[in-house]
């Protein structure tokens, strides 16, 4: 997020050294552009004013675009969360894929409750410490048109709107860590708890003004440390308290279901990524153009490192799950990075996180443990990544393009920045590890809480397991009557992902079930 709680009115910025520079400054000290003047925080009126005796909406007359801007993109972060969903439906085998797509629905439900209660004033409450924020907006009390922390160009609802989406992206890559063994009840349970005690915390450390990482200050635009370190270290250390799928060494525990599915959510997730990035300027500034522009940049050469190292691994070969995995890797590594640094730097920081992240396939067999859904590999190390190339690349001209901050990295004279980012790295990711890890502990604990399903649920499936009559495919009644019979005892011959033998007719007839021994 950028550095938050400044004014937007100040002149439009050229870039250093052109020769437009000196033009721009010639004209602006003759006619200087006439900016409203943000409003300011009230102490007198938290809300923003008496809503029956004053019109709020005046002291924001000039300065709509902002706030309708940042709303727009708050609608199009929304698209990630069924992306995710989507995504990570197509990567299961099909038996379990309904359940993915149902948690990314549920968590985000569960998420905007937490938000509401209590997640939005530990993180962004005026009134914070450098670790954690207080209870001065517990349950919403007064987050309406008050100037928001984020920017006083903006009214609180809307800025609280928008992290709201970013909380419960980040919440839905942590259940990604429970992939085909997780029981749901547990998983939501946990899912807020999480939001509590490890995304809360962490947000108000980099983006809450009073936060410790926010006066270090590490460099972090969108959400490397919040959003993609603290995922990944959770999702693998829920992972680790469940333990490994049953027959992981079988062919289709590696082997995704429906690759369309994969596409589709990879898209969904890439087009709410430019509100994700682009709005985390928290204004409608050129600033926040030039991050827009650089996610599409980063993803776009996330996708040709990973296919180039597919195909030499591959032998020329192509693979569809590698593209969009290289897309989304880019798109990882440039979130710290995309107000910060130039279309061309991100294009470098896109194409090396993918090349990490890619050459990071075996990851799980060097921890020996079972993370399928590659949470830990994509958001953990490419957050990481993105986090010290942000260190050293970050330029104070593009950061300077919002007309107040300015931010420089390694590349401008500032080696302690990477320092700084190795702090953010290792704070979040030791933190977000150690505090999921406990949580799993605690809540097997808890009568009813146990995490994971029994051997003989994970074996048929966690639709069936966990669902009543709805599967993804179409599903015959024969196969339904079948997956039943399993599930009581009664099943017959299964194939090595668990679903009912089938044998399909060469001559593309009707499909036949493989009777049992």
């Amino acid at each position: 997020m950028v550095r938050i709680g400044a004014s937007f009115n100040s002149a439009y910025f050229a870039l250093p050294g052109s020769m437009y520079e000196a033009k721009m400054s010639a004209a602006t000290s003759v006619v200087a552009p006439s900016l409203p003047a943000s409003p300011t925080f009230d102490p007198a009126h938290p809300n923003g004013g008496d809503t029956l005796n004053v019109d709020v909406n005046t002291q924001y007359a000039g300065l709509e675009f902002h706030y309708t801007y940042l709303m727009f993109c708050a609608f199009i972060v929304w698209l990630i969360i069924p992306g995710i969903g989507f995504l990570y439906g197509g990567l299961a085998r099909r038996k379990s894929a309904l359940a993915l797509l149902f948690q990314s629905i549920l968590a985000v439900a569960v998420t905007t409750f937490q938000w509401m209660f209590w997640g939005y004033s530990l993180a962004y409450s005026r009134t914070a410490g450098p670790f954690i924020g207080d209870l001065a907006n517990f349950g919403m009390k007064n987050v309406a048109a008050a100037p928001s922390i984020g920017g006083s160009n903006i009214p609180e609802i809307v800025f609280c709107l928008y992290q709201l989406m970013f909380c419960a992206c980040t919440v839905q890559l942590v259940i990604g860590g429970s992939f085909e063994r997780g029981r749901i009840v547990p998983s939501m349970v946990f899912a807020f708890f999480w939001a509590t005690v490890v995304y809360c915390p962490i947000a108000c450390w980099t983006w809450n003004p009073n936060g410790w990482l926010y006066k270090l200050p590490s460099l972090d635009f969108a959400g490397g440390g919040p959003v993609h370190i603290s995922s990944g270290w959770s999702a693998l250390a829920y992972a680790f308290a469940l333990g490994k799928r049953k027959h992981t060494g079988e062919k289709s525990h590696g082997r995704p279901h429906n690759t369309t599915l994969i596409f589709l959510g990879t898209v969904l997730i890439w087009f709410g990524w430019f509100g994700f990035n682009g709005g985390s300027a928290i204004n409608g500034t050129v600033r926040a153009m030039m991050a827009a522009f650089n996610t599409n940049a980063a993803a776009s050469t996330g996708v040709l490192g990973w296919v180039l190292v597919d195909f030499i691994r591959h032998k020329g070969k192509f693979s569809v799950v590698g593209a969009c995995s290289g897309a989304i890797a880019g798109l990882v590594g440039v979130t710290p990075a995309a107000g910060y640094v130039s279309p061309w730097i991100a294009c470098l920081i896109g194409f090396i996180s993918s090349v990490v992240c890619a050459l990071c396939t075996n990851i799980n067999k060097w921890l020996r443990i079972d993370e399928g859904l590659d949470v830990f590999k994509l958001h953990g190390i490419g957050g990481m990544v993105g986090s010290i190339l942000t260190g050293i690349f970050a330029q104070s001209w593009v950061s300077a393009l919002d007309g107040v901050t300015k931010a420089p990295g390694g590349i401008d004279g500032n080696g302690l920045q990477v320092g700084k980012q190795f702090a953010e790295i290792t704070a979040i990711s030791a933190y977000s590890f150690v505090v999921s890890y406990a949580l799993c502990m605690i809540l097997k604990f808890i009568p009813g809480m146990h995490l994971r399903v029994s051997e003989e649920a994970e074996m048929v499936g966690l639709d069936v397991d966990q669902f009543f009559d709805e599967q993804i495919g179409d599903w015959s009644a024969l196969e339904q009557h079948s997956l039943r019979g399993f599930a009581e005892g009664k099943g017959g011959e299964r194939d090595s992902s668990g679903a009912p033998s089938i044998a399909h007719a060469k001559d593309g007839g009707e499909i036949k079930e493989t009777k049992g021994a």
